[in-house]
């Protein structure tokens, strides 16, 4: 779907008027006795919102969620890794906006806010083209940084638990510098999403720019994609098609899994939030799992007979991956709801009928 032309706001909505500036990152804003969002989701109604990557896995929820809220949103992918599938139930919605775009080259387009996601997040993806997704990740934050700062406009960054390597604490604070490998096979991913956050720290430093940085942790739902190679992914694929299931190393490395709609909650709230408020910030679920277990759990909703079978661990693959929570906790009023089993059952659903549609 073509651009239907630029359109400016008349004027800023009000969560996105400018509240005084606080330079320190570490003190979140105290949380609520319960978990309502601190600002209502109907605040999003009447901004027109750029979201990078709107067609892959997280930017279509996201997408989805805010054209629920009255928001006009324009997704912008160049469909390396999203699919047109994602966004297709979106296309009839007249707040809706679809441009094909790689950001490695500058947008021109008017709006009030940006959620800058685009980027491969898979080993398979990213490691398809290590070039590109440095690139993507640097080079697409710098068009995007600029994008935001001509129309002074707040942005998001999604960047994520990658920036911690393998880390030498558990769980991992955003405090923690991380453990990474700067020339591993992995390195284009981890190191381009840390030079996107170093940039846009430096945007906020430099220019005033209002951002918002979010470190995600492992994401699973809903239209990701069978072939990505995600243990979630691969472990329901070959389950329902009753393989052998690949669990690399002993399957004792662990790791948090995050249903999408958490996630995207969390996301959600981020953006409302003052602009003292810059993260970066852990966003995940802290419920802590090992591989084997969580193939083991695949096997037993899924019906399946398929065996495990071990295979090497790959390079430079972390064995712990746990979020700290806290201050996501304390500045959004937020944590995660869904239960393993609960998405895990949906994600199935999905991947049931997605195969048997193919």
């Amino acid at each position: 779907m073509h651009s239907r032309g630029i359109q400016i706001p008349v004027s800023k909505p009000t969560w996105l008027l400018a509240s005084p500036a606080v330079a320190d990152t570490t003190q979140p804003a105290p949380a609520a006795d319960n978990l309502e969002p601190i600002m209502p989701f109907e605040s999003y109604k009447n901004s027109r919102i750029l979201v990078t990557g709107g067609a892959g896995f997280i930017g279509s929820h996201i997408c989805e969620r805010l054209l629920d809220a009255g928001a006009e949103v324009v997704s912008a992918d160049n469909y390396f890794t999203g699919s047109r599938r994602n966004i297709a139930h979106l296309i009839a919605n007249p707040l809706f906006e679809a441009v094909r775009h790689d950001v490695t080259f500058p947008l021109y387009i008017e709006v009030d806010a940006i959620f800058n996601l685009a980027c491969p997040a898979s080993p398979i993806h990213y490691q398809r083209d290590p070039v590109q997704t440095t690139k993507t990740s640097v080079h697409g934050a710098i068009n995007m940084l600029g994008l935001a700062k001509r129309l002074k406009a707040r942005i998001f960054q999604a960047s994520t638990s990658e920036v911690y390597g393998d880390p030498l604490i558990h769980p991992q604070t955003e405090d923690y510098w991380g453990n990474v490998n700067p020339i591993g096979i992995r390195s284009c991913y981890d190191e381009g999403k840390r030079c996107a956050e170093t940039l846009f720290f430096d945007y906020w430093r430099q220019h005033g720019l209002p951002i918002k940085v979010a470190r995600i942790f492992n994401t699973y739902g809903p239209r990701m994609q069978p072939n990505d190679g995600r243990v979630v992914s691969s472990f329901i694929v070959q389950a329902l098609k009753g393989e052998p299931i690949s669990v690399f190393g002993d399957g004792g490395q662990t790791r948090s899994f995050c249903y999408v709609d958490d996630l995207v909650e969390a996301i959600m709230r981020l953006m409302l939030t003052n602009e003292d408020i810059t993260g970066p910030i852990n966003i995940g679920n802290n419920s802590e799992f090992t591989i084997r277990e969580l193939a083991e759990k695949v096997i037993e909703l899924t019906g399946s007979r398929s065996r495990l079978e071990f295979k090497p661990l790959p390079q430079d693959d972390p064995r712990q991956r746990q979020p700290d929570l806290t201050k996501a906790k304390a500045a959004l009023n937020w944590e995660p709801k869904v239960a393993l089993e609960d998405g895990l059952k949906e994600t199935i659903a999905y991947f049931k009928h997605s195969l048997e549609m193919a």
